[in-house]
């Protein structure tokens, strides 16, 4: 039986969880310090994924009012293969839609093939130096 995702904005009660998928999937931890400095600018844009009232999966957007970008997608390595990384960031493209935002960047390491074939399979296109872009809002 597969148990139902809820993709939602982050609130301070997940940030336990936030930090254990991080580091479930290797990540660092940002600070608390770091992100409430994150979250006086965008707060919609940092989401969480939750299954059976766990953290499953996270992702955190930011828009600088000209572009959009993708940061620290993660998603707890028992909760892969089910859709949570790309429900996150079709939630988050449509925040960023919202937004009035056009494109949306992000990186992704050079010898991570898996990740730049997630990426292409969503969409984004890899350009010079790592970067991967895509518009938003447009067909």
């Amino acid at each position: 039986m597969n148990a139902v995702i809820q993709i939602r904005q982050f609130g301070w009660a997940d940030y336990d969880g936030v930090t254990e998928v991080w580091r479930s999937a290797g990540r660092d931890v940002l600070p608390r310090a770091e992100l409430a400095a994150k979250l006086t600018r965008d707060p919609q844009l940092f989401l969480v994924a939750e299954r059976d009232d766990i953290v499953a999966g996270v992702v955190l957007g930011t828009f600088d009012g000209r572009r959009g970008w993708i940061l620290r997608l993660a998603v707890d390595p028992a909760h892969r293969r089910g859709g949570i990384a790309s429900r996150l960031v079709a939630e988050l493209e449509t925040r960023f839609a919202a937004l009035g935002c056009p494109r949306v960047n992000l990186l992704v390491m050079p010898d991570n093939v898996e990740a730049l074939r997630f990426w292409q399979r969503l969409g984004y296109l890899p350009l010079p130096d790592v970067l991967c872009s895509k518009p938003i809002g447009t067909t």
